[in-house]
């Protein structure tokens, strides 16, 4: 035990010797918890820039634009007379939409020549082109109904019955698990947990690799010749660090005000076993590739497209099947889906078995190709040296 403890303190000093590594793992989460914390900060999108061009000048056409203005989703950015130059001047406000009101708006909704608004929306930004664009259907919807309303009151129909008319049924829309529709609950735990991932494997790229460049292997192997103790002593002092990464992200979600609400024992048992089978794929690979510089090279390919593949913010459904296929070998994935089954969806405990089924067999089958390597490098050795003090 003493053996043991004194080199899981080896572990710690070597990690914090190395700089890179030390900022990289500790640095890492914290500018990332806050910069996408402050990015998203706001959660909603509002008061999205619309440029207004009415030709029309007229009472209808001013309401229109009153229920523009009123939207907390969008504000009128400019009134133009004209359509010329309008696209540059949207540009210059940075807006997403351009609504056109014909001349002639009026007069062509009371003959009921079904005139036509125009509203001409720039996609370069999916999100914030469909919230401007939403939000200007909607007024002009709710415009559609009050014109409609009025022309049956005009020919002696009842308010009521005319409403009635108008809308022949209700649509009840109820928000559910994130009913603020804030963007910060859904970004910032998908990111945090990606960089965790990433640190990890990072830092455990250089565990082997080191020793193996370093000619300390040998040194090692002397104190603790058992491969499953070996892998301990590298991954428990990163294991210790992550709860303590953990725990920062607890903090940003109370800082940030996120609901964090979920069953605290499934929780942990699935974030443990998380841990686990992030760091058996990297010493694994830190055992397979040798040089440091071509393991952190290869973790860095499966670490960084991660958060794109886990399925968080595209179904995976609607990826294609060797996709998926890889998607699923990345720890991320699964855990990512059990952090919204718990914390956003508030699903029963047993919604997560699947995922947490696919985390334990990527550790079991991470953890026995690890073993195996390790023991096959500790023998190598060691029939090495007995080879030396023959020929000595």
């Amino acid at each position: 035990m003493k053996r043991f403890l004194e080199l899981i303190q080896r572990e710690f000093k070597l990690f914090f010797n190395n700089k890179v590594l030390l900022m990289l793992f500790l640095g890492a989460p914290v500018l990332y918890g806050v910069l996408v914390g402050h990015v998203y900060q706001q959660g909603k999108v509002t008061e999205m820039p619309v440029i207004v061009v009415d030709e029309d000048n007229s009472s209808l056409s001013s309401s229109f634009i009153d229920m523009l203005s009123d939207n907390e989703s969008i504000q009128v950015a400019k009134v133009l007379p004209s359509l010329f130059d309008s696209k540059d001047v949207a540009i210059q406000y940075d807006a997403t939409t351009i609504v056109h009101i014909p001349k002639g708006f009026a007069s062509g909704v009371q003959q009921s020549r079904l005139p036509e608004v125009t509203v001409f929306v720039d996609g370069a930004n999916t999100l914030t082109s469909n919230t401007a664009l939403m939000a200007v259907n909607v007024c002009a919807m709710t415009l559609k109904a009050g014109i409609q309303i009025q022309s049956q009151m005009k020919r002696g129909v009842p308010a009521k019955v005319a409403a009635q008319q108008y809308e022949p049924f209700k649509t009840t829309i109820v928000k559910q698990n994130i009913r603020s529709g804030n963007y910060l609950y859904f970004m910032l735990p998908g990111v945090l947990i990606t960089v965790l991932q990433q640190v990890l494997l990072l830092g455990l790229a250089l565990s082997f690799s080191s020793e193996f460049e370093g000619n300390t292997f040998a040194e090692l192997v002397k104190k603790v010749s058992n491969p499953i103790g070996l892998i301990l002593v590298k991954i428990l002092p990163y294991v210790l660090m992550s709860i303590g990464i953990l725990l920062l992200y607890w903090a940003f979600g109370k800082y940030y005000r996120m609901p964090l609400q979920a069953d605290f024992g499934r929780f942990v048992l699935c974030t443990f076993v998380f841990l686990l089978a992030v760091c058996f794929i990297g010493v694994l690979v830190s055992m397979v590739l040798p040089s440091q510089l071509k393991s952190t090279e290869v973790l860095m390919v499966v670490a960084t497209p991660a958060f794109i593949l886990s399925g968080f913010t595209w179904p995976s459904s609607l990826m294609p099947g060797w996709v998926q296929a890889i998607a699923n070998v990345i720890p991320s994935t699964h855990y990512l889906r059990i952090f919204r089954l718990l914390f956003i969806q508030h699903a029963e405990n047993y919604h997560t078995n699947k995922p947490l089924i696919a985390l334990t067999i990527i550790m079991i089958i991470s953890f026995v190709l690890a073993v195996a390597v390790l023991w096959w490098k500790i023998r190598k050795l060691k029939q090495a040296d007995k080879q030396q003090q023959v020929k000595v």
